[in-house]
């Protein structure tokens, strides 16, 4: 056997290994999954991921929601990480992203077939993640985007995601809303943006700091319905810490401070 032919073939069985560890779970409803999420291109996209470097391993699914699985990765050293892939088969949500993605002023001419839409959504979410976190907003940071495949840091340990705040209440509630009350002042003042979907769900604690993830609906604030947006996620901040007693700001004066107007 040449040596070219006998690289190939070392190549290609890397690759079955990988996809074998990739596409590895005990059960059968996680098989079912992964199927339903990794289409071909989507395989390709992962696969490109692996041989790239970006990622050694993939694992089981972390979430599951109507836009995205999310599952456990590790980089070759070990380090884990958050592999994001959005739904590129979910028709329902592909008619819902085009609102938050036309006027965004930072994504002009998207084509719209499906493929095109979930390539933005990912881009979106990663550039988003970039400027929150340039605004030191407490955000995951970004690893890398390709296609309809998200990379970043993963909040948790062992394949487990830290608790949202709907799953653990803070034990120091008025010290999270005010921490809370700062990142945003940070991602409107600072990143020039609103989150758009703010609630106790996408709010994790992690090293005892609250994280603001999910934003790929995240938009610019000169879009048109950032005002509409922002009012919404601060009411839902004080709603949600209204009821753990803590003596919220009225929202009036809330969207003040966090204008800076």
């Amino acid at each position: 056997m040449s040596r070219k032919a006998r690289e190939r073939l070392e190549h290609n069985e890397k690759r079955v290994e990988r996809r074998d560890k990739m596409l590895h779970h005990d059960r059968a409803n996680e098989r079912a999954t992964v199927e339903e999420v990794f289409d071909q291109t989507t395989r390709l996209v992962v696969f490109s991921l692996l041989n790239a470097g970006t990622l050694h391993e993939v694992n089981g699914v972390v979430s599951s929601g109507k836009e995205a699985r999310v599952y456990w990765g590790k980089n070759k050293e070990g380090k884990d990480l958050a592999v994001k892939i959005y739904l590129t088969s979910s028709a329902e949500f592909k008619k819902g992203i085009l609102k938050y993605i036309e006027g965004d002023p930072r994504f002009k001419n998207v084509k719209r077939d499906t493929r095109s839409l979930f390539t933005v959504w990912a881009q979106k979410e990663f550039r988003n993640l970039e400027e929150a976190c340039q605004a030191k907003v407490n955000v995951p940071k970004t690893v890398a985007v390709k296609s309809n495949v998200l990379v970043m840091e993963f909040l948790g340990k062992d394949g487990k995601s830290a608790p949202s705040l709907k799953e653990s209440p803070p034990e120091n509630p008025e010290r999270i809303y005010k921490l809370l009350i700062t990142n945003l002042k940070r991602l409107y003042q600072k990143a020039k943006l609103v989150h758009g979907d703010l609630s106790e769900y996408n709010v994790l604690m992690w090293k005892g700091k609250p994280m603001i993830i999910d934003m790929s609906q995240s938009v610019s604030i000169e879009h048109p319905m950032a005002k509409f947006m922002l009012t919404r996620d601060l009411n839902n901040l004080n709603r949600f810490f209204n009821r753990l007693d803590v003596n919220v700001i009225p929202l009036e004066e809330l969207q003040k401070q966090v204008v800076g107007k």
